[in-house]
């Protein structure tokens, strides 16, 4: 609201007579903390309560991870090596500083705390006319505790700041997007995106993302990590599929059908389930080629789209949903916590203007039974997954095939944008202006605060 205004005015009828009453500016954000509280509340309580462990991997491996190097002074990523980043190791000791025995406890209300944060960089921005908060908290809603229990919690909370900057600091958008992939990888295709769809940033683009990966190489290296800095590439790359991902789905309706060899197991090593039965280890193999192809070939067609004048504020977060579907859809490991990734993306293309925010509403709309799916899946009825239960199968069937459909409908909207060439970027662009006019926002990112007459620094089209 512009400085010296009014805020709005209701009228109120006692009687024959009408006094104004003028609404609270902080009923919105008092509102949205609730929400907040709530959603999160019932979250916490369904990690807690639920069966088959929600957040078994807290206080299962984490704890493990964190007692072993306080009492043995063992540390997994600096003396050992590690499935994950090293700054993963950060969120988990922060966890036990209340006492390993409680580190449960202590990572859900850190976890609480950086949804928090991410919540406070997000409630300016708003898509057709809704702020994006509140579909980020429907999405944890549906998502279940599994949206609390993991280290995925952290990379996407500090993604989602991340995309807060896109528009208007791509450099520290970089660094952002290169300390949430430091703690878990996936975010280093955000990273990607910025530098193949930028023009005329690209260098501080990579300045932020090698500034803070020097850091963490540095630290790690002082603190003698060097040998094992980079141990999680190579970690997952002798696993199985895993029961849950899209790849394994025939595999596991061929167990349910009791063919022979095919069957549920669990590998010790990588603490997870996977399915055997002939043609999963080929599978498997594919898996990582077949990923490949499909990130390089989204680079191809988001290029040929800008080249034919599509604009890049528009490819620039459905190519970054592009890029998170493949790494789930061609994925042999399908674990539940991954499809909170989606929400990164997509809160992208909501606040990426009026024309963004209506190519990603049905996206957005997918994307909450999509993640319900999820939570009835695991923690809901893992154990019916375990044991093949045809019901489960086609809960589980149906998420995987919202995962892959997400990833043809990215493919299918580059294409499109194409093809409208510059046809396509003139309507966006009129589209965007609306938007700037009609609801206060900054033209780029759906964010509040006054019309400009001129793009903004750091425009992805600028």
């Amino acid at each position: 609201m512009p400085a010296g205004t009014a805020p709005p005015v209701r009228l109120v009828h006692r009687g024959s007579y009408a006094r104004p009453v003028q609404q609270s500016r902080w009923f919105a954000p008092v509102g949205a903390a609730v929400a907040f509280l709530a959603v999160h509340a019932v979250l916490w309580w369904l990690a807690t309560t639920l069966p088959n462990q929600p957040i078994g991997d807290v206080e299962i491996t984490y704890r493990r991870w964190i007692a072993t190097g306080l009492t043995d002074h063992v540390w997994v990523g600096t003396d050992t090596a590690w499935v994950y980043p090293i700054l993963a190791i950060l969120p988990m000791a922060a966890a036990a500083i209340g006492g390993v025995e409680h580190i449960a406890t202590g990572w859900l209300a850190l976890m609480v705390v950086l949804d928090a944060v991410a919540c406070v960089f997000l409630w300016r921005f708003r898509a057709l006319g809704v702020r994006v908060v509140w579909w980020w908290l429907l999405f944890l809603l549906a998502l279940g505790p599994i949206g609390l229990g993991r280290i995925d919690t952290v990379a996407t909370a500090v993604a989602m700041i991340g995309v807060c900057f896109v528009a208007t600091r791509p450099a520290v958008a970089s660094a952002v997007f290169t300390a949430a992939a430091w703690v878990k990888v996936w975010p280093a295709a955000l990273v990607g995106v910025l530098l193949v769809l930028r023009r005329g940033h690209r260098r501080g683009v990579v300045v932020g993302a090698l500034t803070v990966t020097a850091v963490v190489v540095l630290v790690d290296v002082l603190f003698g990590g060097a040998a094992y800095l980079l141990s999680f590439v190579g970690q997952q790359s002798g696993r199985a599929l895993q029961i849950e991902s899209p790849l394994a789905t025939p595999f596991m309706w061929a167990a349910a059908a009791h063919v022979p060899g095919a069957a549920v197991y669990y590998d010790t090593g990588i603490l997870t389930f996977e399915v055997s039965g002939a043609g999963t280890h080929l599978a498997a193999a594919l898996s990582t080629p077949l990923m490949t192809v499909v990130v390089l070939g989204g680079v191809l067609l988001a290029a040929w789209a800008v080249g034919r004048g599509a604009r890049r504020t528009d490819v620039a977060p459905v190519l970054a949903l592009l890029f998170v579907a493949a790494l789930i859809a061609t994925n042999k490991v399908g674990s539940p916590q991954y499809v909170g990734w989606f929400a990164v993306p997509i809160v992208w293309g909501l606040v990426a203007g009026r024309g963004s925010a209506r190519r990603f509403l049905p996206v957005a709309i997918a994307a909450v039974p999509m993640a319900l799916l999820t939570q009835v899946i695991y923690p809901g009825y893992y154990d019916q997954v375990l044991t093949v239960q045809p019901w489960i199968l086609v809960v589980l069937t149906l998420r995987n095939v919202l995962e892959v459909a997400l990833l043809v409908w990215a493919v299918v909207a580059v294409v499109r944008m194409g093809l409208g060439g510059t046809r396509g970027r003139v309507g966006a662009g009129a589209g965007t202006a609306a938007a700037a006019g009609a609801a206060g926002s900054d033209g780029v990112s759906g964010a509040d605060g006054p019309a400009r007459t001129r793009p903004p620094r750091g425009r992805m089209d600028a």
